[in-house]
């Protein structure tokens, strides 16, 4: 886990546990029935693809069918704000990421639900780390001649990104901050869009997600400069870190599983288990590096619930800072 959020989190973490501590009251059998996991992605999306891997292998640790419903709409929020208000019974879940419980609270006002209110995070599954990629027609070959050519031509280039407000763009505006860049800004319909323009070279640079980033890297189609997070990725080694040449840049996605804030602490307790337990297997871990993630090791939904709280700012800043707004 990143530095900077560790001592946060984990001194939210002790406090999460003290409060979830108490006498159980006596419950039904849990699960009795089949379970719903709400993902706020359209059908083959990133996030849709870990859910129905996440629904599979928690039905067969329930005993139950876990069945997913896709819910998009207003930056994940539509089906977020459905799992809300959901009974907290531990029968609906939400396939929450860092656009839910981050960038899009900060960018719809008033924003329909309160990550921290109204949810109660169970597991975090995996991360997603962008990767900084150019048309291949673009004369700069490394990141420091990027930043030379961009300098040197004031508002000549543009980047992509999958809309006002994505990460895709926010990882940019805080780049051009950083490094007092004019380049502008092409938003688009979805990473295969932009990458339709981005390889002829209609427009120059993006920070796309590994899924879609690492097959155009390894076969040529675009060049890579860098990647968002300041750890070394493991899906290209020899690409650095932007924070290798930007002291500090350190951004990536995650996603995981989160109920309704209420549920009783026994429920959240036992789909944590349920979910730990395939998260360590190497058949898991194996199927996210396919989606472009990263395995998070297992960390209890105290931690997770920290770790929201932490990064829950620092997205709300990095909107305002961008100057994004809502489509």
């Amino acid at each position: 886990m990143p530095s900077r959020i560790r001592r946060d989190f984990l001194r939210a973490a002790g406090a999460g546990a003290l409060a979830a501590a108490g006498p159980a009251r006596a419950q039904e059998a849990y699960p009795s029935r089949a379970l719903k996991l709400v993902v706020p992605f359209p059908p083959g999306a990133l996030t849709d693809l870990l859910g129905r891997a996440v629904a599979e292998r928690l039905g067969r640790g329930l005993g139950q069918t876990v069945v997913v419903e896709n819910r998009p709409g207003a930056g994940t929020l539509v089906g977020a704000e459905q799992v809300a208000k959901s009974p907290p019974d531990g029968y609906t879940l939400l396939i929450s990421t860092s656009s839910t419980f981050g960038i899009s609270p900060a960018l719809y006002k008033p924003a329909p639900i309160d990550p921290l209110r109204d949810f109660q995070p169970v597991s975090l599954m995996g991360t997603v780390n962008f990767f900084l990629v150019a048309s291949t027609s673009f004369p700069a070959r490394n990141f420091r001649e990027m930043v030379d050519l961009v300098r040197a031509n004031p508002g000549k280039y543009n980047y992509a990104s999958v809309g006002n407000g994505s990460a895709h763009q926010l990882f940019m505006e805080d780049l051009k901050r950083r490094l007092n860049l004019d380049v502008q800004h092409v938003p688009y319909k979805g990473t295969p869009a932009a990458f339709q323009d981005l390889i002829p070279g209609k427009v120059q640079i993006m920070f796309a997600d590994a899924t879609i980033a690492v097959p155009n890297i390894q076969a040529g189609k675009v060049q890579v400069y860098g990647t968002s997070a300041a750890k070394q990725n493991s899906m290209i080694a020899a690409v650095p870190p932007v924070a290798q040449f930007v002291p500090g840049f350190d951004w990536q996605a995650w996603q995981g599983v989160s109920v309704p804030a209420a549920t009783p602490a026994p429920i959240v307790a036992r789909l944590s288990a349920e979910m730990q337990k395939f998260q360590q297997t190497a058949e898991f871990r194996e199927l996210l590096g396919k989606f472009g993630m990263e395995p998070w090791p297992p960390i209890t939904p105290a931690e997770f619930a920290a770790l929201v709280k932490a990064e829950l700012p620092r997205w709300a800043e990095a909107v305002r800072v961008s100057g994004a707004k809502v489509d």
